[in-house]
This record gives structure tokens, sequence and C-alpha cells, in this order.
């Protein structure tokens, strides 16, 4: 399934008036197989009971009456749920393109059913190409950097040519070193690579996805290496490397971990465009702003009156009141969905990108084990640190 089998007229409307969805973050389950140490969203989520099928179904119903383009199907780890081939079934029904995200759980008939279904755009977290170090990163459990790896083998090996395929890599501290090679060995296999810098919030100051970790903040004196990377990083973008993120976000990028004030909401009156153009559904179905805030009034996304109490002013009076009061994240989709639809530049280079088969990558059907040497002839030695 393209971007555009639904049609060019949902995300153009979205581009162009802000009035309609153009993305939805699902959390579909709070569950997960690991316990990354960037992540706080399987605890913040874990008071709530999961949509059932037919809820989710429903939803996907809903998220088509309003406009929506593209739902991401997220968690946690939404490979957990048992019927998450059936949910991107009903979201692909009614046209809306659903985005795959997993850690590497997703087992390989999983991906075969994905494929079967149409849905084959997926996204995968891989940190580093040091197995040891994404290990650490992912809370401890041994082996999960060959999992992901392996999966990441079978997609190449099975997704069809039009799949996008796209590592999601937090930039932290622990692995500032280790974002250039990823962006190689992606461009190499014919993935995309997308950059997140960390999230760290003090425990006075709770956000629902955040972490409470110290460690994820960039100190004074990592600031200089932090600008090379990613001056380095925008200088690949314009070689041909497979970096999906704009200039304009990863200028953000370095204003967000050096602390100083983002711009990427400043054509918005400083809050972002949540829910015109983005929000999130939590795993019980209630709407929310995004993954760090609630709202204080329930819109189950699965009821039969969601689309009309979406377009009501009270649900955006309430919605935008707490865009507004929020400091500004870099959680990646919203910034970049801003940055597009509200900045010139960025919004032509998209246009270029999805309208122009521009985003599709031949994938490389490495085996497994190449996979694995090619990574390990990318990456940096490891380093030792301090402490650890």
């Amino acid at each position: 399934m393209g971007f555009f089998e639904g049609g060019l007229a949902p995300l153009a409307s979205s581009v162009l008036t802000h009035q309609t969805p153009l993305y939805v973050q699902y959390y579909v389950t709070a569950r997960c197989n690991l316990k990354c140490e960037q992540c706080n969203v399987i605890f913040a989520n874990a008071d709530q009971e999961e949509c059932t099928t037919e809820q989710a179904e429903r939803i996907a119903e809903n998220l088509a009456a309003i406009g929506t383009s593209i739902v991401l199907l997220t968690g946690g780890e939404p490979f957990i749920r048992t019927d998450i081939v059936d949910i991107a079934a009903a979201f692909v029904r009614n046209g809306v393109h659903p985005r795959l995200q997993t850690n590497g759980f997703a087992t390989l008939e999983q991906l075969d059913r994905m494929v079967e279904i149409g849905a084959h755009d997926i996204s995968i977290s891989l940190d580093t190409l040091q197995p040891a170090l994404q290990e650490r990163i992912n809370g401890g459990f041994e082996g999960s950097w060959h999992d992901a790896i392996r999966r990441v083998a079978h997609i190449n090996a099975t997704f069809p040519n039009d799949a996008f395929c796209a590592f999601g890599c937090v930039l932290a501290p622990s692995n500032i070193e280790q974002i250039i090679p990823v962006i190689e060995f992606a461009t190499r296999i014919g993935w995309w690579v997308s950059l997140v810098p960390a999230h760290q919030t003090p425990t006075t100051s709770p956000r629902s996805f955040s972490s409470y970790d110290p460690s994820m903040v960039f100190q004074e004196a990592d600031l200089p290496r932090v600008r090379e990377v990613l001056e380095r990083v925008r200088s690949m973008k314009s070689e041909g490397f497979n970096l999906y993120d704009s200039d304009e976000y990863l200028d953000d990028i370095y204003r967000y971990v050096s602390r100083q004030p983002i711009r990427w909401r400043r054509r918005n009156d400083d809050a972002c465009d949540s829910p015109n153009l983005y929000f999130a559904i939590q795993p019980n179905g209630d709407m929310s702003v995004c993954c760090d805030y609630r709202l204080g009034n329930r819109f189950p996304a699965h009821a039969d009156d969601f689309p009309q109490r979406y377009r009501e002013r009270a649900m955006f009076a309430e919605a935008h009141a707490v865009a507004k009061a929020c400091s500004g994240c870099m959680y990646g989709s919203f910034p970049e969905i801003t940055i597009s639809a509200r900045y010139l530049r960025p919004m032509l280079q998209r246009a270029k990108l999805f309208a122009r088969g521009g985003l599709h990558r031949q994938l490389q059907r490495l085996t497994y084990e190449e996979m694995v040497d090619l990574a390990a002839s990318l990456a940096p030695p490891a380093v030792v640190e301090v402490g650890r």
C-alpha cells in the first residue's frame, strides 16, 4: 500500500488547511519485552486496559472519517499483541496508511502476514552497531540487537520494492559516536534513519514518555562533539545518505540538547499542531495530545460519536491549552509534520520525496550473517566507560 493509495486529497487538506490530522500515533499496548533506558511510556500507560480488536477496528473507521492519512502502530512493543495484523488490516481496509514499529520482537510470520495485507512501512529501533551497547540501552536484554538484525534481514528478503523501512535512532550521550555508522549501515542496506534526541525530565515534572534518568542529558563539555556530529549528519544527507530528518529539525535537535529554546513551533504561537495535524491515542482508545500529555476529559476514539466530538470547539480548546503550556519536544514525527506544513522549503522537499517515489530505496538482499559482518566493519571501536 503506497502512501497515497487512499488519494492525495486527505494529505493535501491536512498540509494546506491544518484542520485534519495527517498523522496519528496509536499506542496499541503498554506492554513491552524490553526496558529501554530512554523510555518511560510502558510505566506511564500501565494503568490502562487495551482496546479489543473490535474497538481498534472502530478506531480505524473513525480516523478515516476525520481524514487521517497515516497511523503509527506503536507501544510498548506493538507486536506483543497477537491481533496486531488484524489491527493493521483494519486501517488498510479504511484507506489509512499503517506505519509499523517494532524493537525486533515481531515474529517472521507476523512480518510475512503484514506484507500479505499490504502493510509494509516499518520502523525498527537501532541506536548502535555494537550489540553489547544496544543490549545495555535496551535494559540488559541479551541478544536484542541480534534479534533486530534478524528481522531486518527478513524484511529485506520479503518486503516489496516500494516498502519504506527506517531505523529509529535515539541520540544520547551513550551513543553519540554511533550515529554516523548507523546512517552508513542503513544506507548500505536500503533503509532510512530518523533521529530523536533522548528526552529526560525530573520526577517533579513528569511526562509520560520522557525518562527520569539524568544520564540521558548531554553535559556542556559534550556539546562541541554533538554539534560536529550533527553537522556531519547534515552533510551526509546532501551526499545522498538515507537520513529522513529536515535541516530545520536537525538544528532544533542541537538547541534541545543544549537546553536552548526550540524553534519549530514559532509559526503557531509557540504551540505544536495537536490536535489539528496530529494527536495520539492511548492503549484504552482515549485521544490524547501526544505521548506525554493526556486530556482532562475523555474522548474515546472508538466511540460512535468520535468524528463529531473531534470537530467540536471544546475538544480543540482543551487540547490547545495543553499544547500551549508545554515547553516543547523533539519527538520526530510531530515536529517534522509541523515543519513540513508551515515552512515552504521543507514542504517542497517532502512533496518531492513522496510524490516522485523518492522515499523508495532498493532493499539489499543480505543475509543476517552478512548484515552482522557489515555492521562490524562500520562500527567504531568499543569504548569502555568509567563506572560501567
